[in-house]
């Protein structure tokens, strides 16, 4: 229901806002003012409004667009059953379209490979595999853009880690249609999260998974270290509250283990 609400809005405003007294790039700022303002409250839903509205005065701008990518996918994260999926397919869509229109822009390419990551842990089966490749394709896109992007090395780490603990059967799929599992292990997630960490020590994001490749390491010791800093640290993002219920089940879970 919010997608089409979302279009029916975008139609609507965007026929109105030619009569509006105030110009246009104003109320374009303005609305990207205060998604930034819901972002960084952690408002999710108000973001995600101001920033379609934006777009429904400049379908084109860059910012706008970004923006409102990394509102689908947060409040996708958020949503449940066919919901999810429609955010997560909305803001790949528009994520392909900023990457279109502005191919050399950092922000474009990471929230496209976010979006398609997203979309990824969605899916089963071969689907799941095939997204993977495009995924670190645009990691790496963002990384040759701008080399300290923690995000961008966090999805790495994400993909390393996700295709070094496939189950069988997806390992079955990948050697079907690729001739076998695309390169990729904890040990190379490790490094990416490593990387990430070095640019922003207080993620607990980052601690949060370089905690769990450690435990598929069996290092217990640095795993228990790592998911205990990302608890102490304070919220970066909305979803740090999540990663940090994650961190005391990994910890209970590990409890004794050396």
């Amino acid at each position: 229901m919010r997608i089409l609400v979302s279009f029916a809005f975008i139609i609507t405003f965007g026929a109105t806002a030619r009569s509006a007294t105030q110009p246009a790039d104003s109320s374009l700022t303005e609305f990207l003012r205060a998604g930034d303002h819901a972002f960084a409250r952690f408002d999710n839903q108000g973001a995600w409004e101001a920033y379609s509205k934006a777009v429904a005065l400049d379908s084109s701008n860059y910012h706008a667009l970004w923006k409102l990518v990394r509102a689908y996918v947060d409040v996708g994260y958020a949503a449940q059953g066919e919901q999810q999926g429609r955010d997560y397919f909305t803001a790949t869509r528009l994520a392909r379209r900023c990457a279109k229109l502005y191919p050399d822009s950092v922000e474009s390419h990471f929230f496209l490979a976010v979006a398609l990551g997203r979309m990824a842990l969605k899916v089963g089966g071969k689907r799941k595999i095939e997204l993977s490749k495009e995924i670190k394709a645009e990691a790496e896109r963002t990384l040759a853009l701008d080399p300290r992007h923690d995000g961008a090395m966090h999805v790495l780490g994400r993909w390393n880690y996700e295709l070094a603990n496939l189950s069988w059967v997806l390992r079955a799929f990948a050697k079907v249609l690729y001739g076998g599992v695309p390169p990729g292990g904890n040990k190379e997630a490790r490094a990416w999260f490593e990387k990430a960490l070095a640019v922003v020590p207080n993620s607990p994001a980052h601690h949060l998974w370089l905690g769990e490749t450690f435990i598929k390491l069996k290092q217990y010791p640095l795993a228990r270290q790592h998911l205990q800093i990302c608890l102490r640290l304070p919220d970066l993002f909305w979803d740090d509250g999540i990663n940090k219920k994650q961190a005391e089940r990994a910890l209970q879970e590990i409890a004794g283990k050396e």
